[in-house]
């Protein structure tokens, strides 16, 4: 299964969020999955299926418990594909990035004169 394939479903992404928190019992991600998308314990795990299959997780005994933890090497793989692309987006990304230092900059200046100000008002 091609990387975008497995992370075209919002399961697997939240899933794949999950995990980048570090290792996780099969059963908390069960829990927060089943919750947040209504979903039966069993699908979660073919999904969990899924992402072990295709190399986006793995998985580890702990007793009775499994443990699933993230591994970055297909994302890796995603990030190449989406390498190409990436000049559509990123200019405007920088754009964005410049406008929000510039207002940020703005408002500390802004800060600074009204501090300013007060501070002069109480001479």
């Amino acid at each position: 299964m091609h990387a975008l394939d497995v992370l075209g479903d919002p399961v697997r992404r939240r899933l794949l969020e999950l995990l980048a928190a570090g290792e996780t019992p099969a059963g908390d991600l069960g829990r927060v999955i089943q919750h947040e998308f209504g979903i039966t314990q069993p699908a979660v795990s073919q999904h969990l299926r899924v992402l072990r299959e295709s190399g986006f997780a793995t998985v580890r005994p702990d007793g009775t418990r499994r443990l699933y933890a993230l591994d970055p090497a297909p994302l890796a793989a995603a990030d190449a594909w989406f390498a190409e692309f990436r000049r559509f987006w990123q200019p405007k990304l920088d754009a964005l990035g410049t406008e929000l230092a510039r207002g940020r900059r703005e408002r500390r200046l802004a800060e600074a004169a009204d501090t300013s100000e007060e501070n002069d008002d109480k001479e």
